[in-house]
């Protein structure tokens, strides 16, 4: 199936502010792009791209006074298959764990495996390694958090989700990555689009998706606590140790967000005419 990805952001700044944006469809899925994402910003301004420590690909730009708006739409082709379920995934020992999953089992801004390991351990301790472990996190996360768009926050960590029971998206995915770091499971927090493809209505506002991956037996994996299903659609952005190394604008100086606004559509495809 095909997929119309995009976004808008609109915003006012008092005075010329640097700013990083995260935006682009991540590389790992630059094959599947049948119309590139290309940012455009007007007022036009010039942007410098790089990669991250993390591999994402990110823009500098320095937006001047006034109104500025970043817009980038593209068409991706996707499988239409959900995500792929391994169940037999083993969890491996940690000295046998590859050198560059090792951050992934550390605590991190939103993250707080120190706060969070007495109940994990009490929690998990028992339960099979490996997938089913994960699962169970997955479970547990998901029947603990209550979703609540309008009690969103962005300062809230996975402690404070673990006590509070109420978050969105990204709080399930912090939440679920602490508890698998302090059961020493590698787990990376990842952004995207996830449109309601496959699933019945009444669907909500769209915004940026969160979920997670884990490393068992030999490569990394797909979970998602917040919808706790396998979905179809997942288009990735970037990745990281949290929200905090993927924020999709990062502005360094006052602003105001005058205007978000994310889609994710799946396009009818159009099938020949054989007469």
């Amino acid at each position: 199936m095909q997929i119309h990805v995009g976004y808008e952001l609109k915003y006012d700044l008092p005075q010329p502010t640097p700013m990083i944006v995260t935006l682009n469809v991540h590389e790992s899925r630059a094959s599947d792009l049948e119309r590139p994402d290309d940012m455009k910003l007007t007022p036009a301004v010039s942007t410098a791209a790089y990669r991250d420590g993390f591999g994402n690909w990110c823009s500098r730009i320095v937006a001047p006074i006034g109104r500025i708006q970043l817009k980038g739409m593209g068409l991706v082709r996707d499988s239409a298959k959900p995500d792929v379920q391994t169940p037999g995934a083993q969890q491996h020992p940690l000295q046998d764990l590859p050198e560059d999953t090792l951050v992934f089992l550390l605590g991190s801004r939103y993250c707080e495996t120190d706060l969070l390991s007495d109940a994990a351990w009490a929690r998990f301790g028992q339960s099979m390694p490996g997938w089913p472990r994960v699962q169970a996190i997955c479970d547990f996360v998901h029947n603990h958090i209550a979703f609540n768009y309008q009690n969103a926050r962005a300062t809230r960590t996975a402690w404070e989700a673990f006590n509070e029971r109420a978050g969105v998206c990204r709080d399930y995915a912090h939440l679920a990555i602490a508890l698998c770091r302090c059961m020493n499971i590698p787990a990376r927090y990842c952004t995207g689009y996830l449109g309601d493809m496959g699933t019945p209505p009444p669907y909500g506002v769209m915004d940026f998706a969160a979920w997670f991956e884990v490393y068992l037996g030999g490569a990394w994996h797909t979970f998602d606590a917040r919808n706790n299903v396998p979905r179809i659609g997942r288009v990735l952005i970037a990745r990281g140790r949290d929200a905090a190394d993927v924020a999709i604008a990062t502005t360094f100086g006052p602003n105001i967000l005058e205007n978000f606004q994310v889609w994710t559509d799946e396009i009818a495809e159009s099938v020949p005419n054989l007469r």
